[in-house]
Formats: C-alpha cells, sequence, structure tokens
C-alpha cells in the first residue's frame, strides 16, 4: 500500500480540542494523522501552537487575537464553546468529530450524538453513542461504563459491578439491548 493517500475534506473525524492538559501525545499523533480539519478554543490553542500543530479554527466568545493569519474565527455567542463547534460542524455537513477535552460536560454533547458521529476522550476513556443491539469484542476483565442510564437495559458478555459500571465476563463480544434512542458508553484508553 502506498503512503501517498489523497485526504479529501471531512473524510476524516474533525478534530475538536476543548482541553489537552491530560491527553497522551502518542494517541494525539494519532487523531492528527490524516490532517483533520482542527477546531479549537484560545487558551488551547497556544498549546497546540507550541507542540507545532496547525489550528483551522478558533471558537471564541470574544475578538480574540490570532496570531496565525491563516486561522478562522468561530464567534460564540449564548452557547458554550463546545455546542457553538457542534453547530459549526453539523451546519457544515462534517460527518464526524473526536472531541478531545478535559472537562466533561456530557450536556452539550448529547443533542448532537444522533446527528454527527462523535467520540470523545476525557480522563483516559474513550466515549461514544451506541444504539441498541450494539456489540464489541473486548477481552476479559475490561471495564465498560454507561455514562447515560437507560429504563431497562439487557446485556450479554458482561457483569454488573456496580451504578452504570460493567465488567468483560471473557474474552468475546459483549452486547447491549436498550429501549433509548442511544447510551453513552464509556471505555478505558490503552
Amino acid at each position: 500500500m502506498s503512503s501517498h493517500h489523497i485526504v479529501r475534506e471531512k473524510q476524516e473525524p474533525a478534530l475538536l480540542v476543548l482541553g489537552i492538559d491530560n491527553f497522551e501525545e502518542e494517541l494525539l499523533g494519532q487523531l492528527l494523522e490524516w490532517s483533520p480539519t482542527v477546531i479549537t478554543i484560545p487558551d488551547t490553542a497556544e498549546k497546540l501552537n507550541s507542540f507545532g500543530i496547525k489550528v483551522d479554527w478558533i471558537v471564541s466568545y470574544g475578538d480574540e487575537v490570532i496570531q496565525q493569519s491563516d486561522i478562522k474565527l468561530i464567534p460564540a455567542a449564548n452557547d458554550s464553546l463546545a455546542v457553538t463547534a457542534l453547530k459549526f460542524l453539523t451546519a457544515n455537513s462534517y460527518p464526524a468529530v473526536n472531541i478531545i477535552t478535559d472537562e466533561l460536560a456530557l450536556d452539550d454533547f448529547l443533542p448532537y450524538a444522533d446527528k454527527i458521529n462523535l467520540v470523545i476522550f476525557n480522563n483516559r476513556q474513550k466515549i461514544y453513542p451506541v444504539t441498541s443491539g450494539f456489540s464489541k469484542w473486548k477481552p476479559a476483565g475490561e471495564q465498560i461504563e454507561l455514562l447515560t442510564l437507560p429504563n431497562t437495559l439487557q446485556y450479554k458478555g458482561l457483569q454488573n459491578t456496580g451504578q452504570g459500571l460493567y465488567k468483560t465476563t471473557g474474552d468475546g463480544f459483549f452486547s447491549l439491548q436498550f429501549e433509548e434512542p442511544f447510551l453513552l458508553i464509556a471505555e478505558a484508553l490503552n
């Protein structure tokens, strides 16, 4: 396979960086590998710039002084910076976004879980929405956390270990069945 790939705009998930204090550089490199559209907030933009990472858009409430002329501004009004960025991404038909955040504000992300394919990286966890019938292969003893709790839940390949916490019972697939349109689940980053 050739190492020369043509990446079309919006083919790869956009990268929304809301905070990067607790994020591993190696995983950041993997998320940047295919040159996604990078959107961030003013404080984090400085950190990304210090790593030599090109930022495409900054979401801001005010008239930020933008150091690089090729960075564009997404003005935020009454919404949080995260919601403003998600509105921008959905309005511009981005199919997917990876979000890195130091503070998990689920209320910002839940309304977009059925509008854009989102994966949230927070506190050494990978968080994403799943629909009923979801199944995934995991090794034995892996922890899965349900961040949104369903009214009824049927599961296979998991053992309930506490409020919203489950552990895989063996190497193999686990599955989830529920009535809600989706659930947010979290798994540990390895």
